[in-house]
């Protein structure tokens, strides 16, 4: 007897809204080796309460559904009922539908465009502790990993009580400015730019114009250039 005939069949619920969509995967799963559908839903707080009667395997979830969304009803599945699993089986794959589903607790991701074996392989790999993503989602998973991290926002108040002036001497000491030329920039006097940094080394705790640069970009007031 093959591997694929000893697997046992994982019991599903099937999560859809609409009926005909609903009962088109039911169908399709039933002529596959490998599935049990034991509950079909038409939404997402029907889905919760046959997972609560029936205790099945997995839950293929739509997402725009009403009452409960997919979203929801995943996120309270796996919080009530822990042995379940959730594959969301979508027709979007949209950021905004894919990562809130994946953060509610679905190991598996799809769209309705997916194969009868693969929602099958999807199934199977989420019950042996795998993910179950199409591979439109992996490359898309990859892509938002491979993204740059968004640059921190400038606080809106300056650190350590400095004041505006104060901040905008630090700025330019860290732009490789002499007093001289900070004092030109400002229209002030090279006095008063002296009277400045020792107001801020004061404040900080700095000692020369090297800690005062790296003090400026651990705190966000300057950004380090690009290209």
């Amino acid at each position: 007897m093959t591997e694929e005939a000893e697997q046992k069949s994982a019991r599903v619920v099937v999560a859809d809204d609409q009926t005909v969509v609903r009962e088109g995967i039911v169908m399709l799963l039933g002529l596959l080796p490998g599935v049990e559908v034991v509950g079909a839903a038409g939404d997402g707080e029907e889905a919760v309460k046959l997972v609560a009667e029936l205790a099945p395997d997995v839950v293929l979830m739509d997402l725009r559904m009403p009452r409960c969304d997919g979203v929801e009803a995943t996120r309270r599945i796996r919080t009530e009922y822990p042995g379940t699993q959730v594959v969301v089986l979508t027709t979007y794959a949209d950021d905004e539908s894919l990562f809130p589903a994946l953060k509610a607790g679905a190991r598996g991701y799809l769209t309705k465009d997916a194969g009868g074996d693969e929602i099958v392989r999807a199934v199977h790999s989420v019950l042996s502790g795998d993910a179950g993503l199409s591979p439109s989602i992996q490359r898309r998973l990859l892509e938002r990993l491979s993204e740059p991290e968004p640059r921190p926002a400038a606080p809106t108040e300056a650190p350590d009580g400095l004041t505006a002036r104060e901040v905008e001497v630090l700025e330019l000491i860290a732009e490789g400015l002499s007093n001289q030329e900070i004092a030109r920039k400002l229209h002030v006097s090279t006095a008063t730019v002296k009277t400045h940094i020792n107001n801020m080394f004061g404040k900080t705790g700095l000692k020369d114009r090297a800690q005062a640069v790296r003090y400026a970009y651990a705190k966000g007031l300057v950004r380090p250039p690009t290209g």
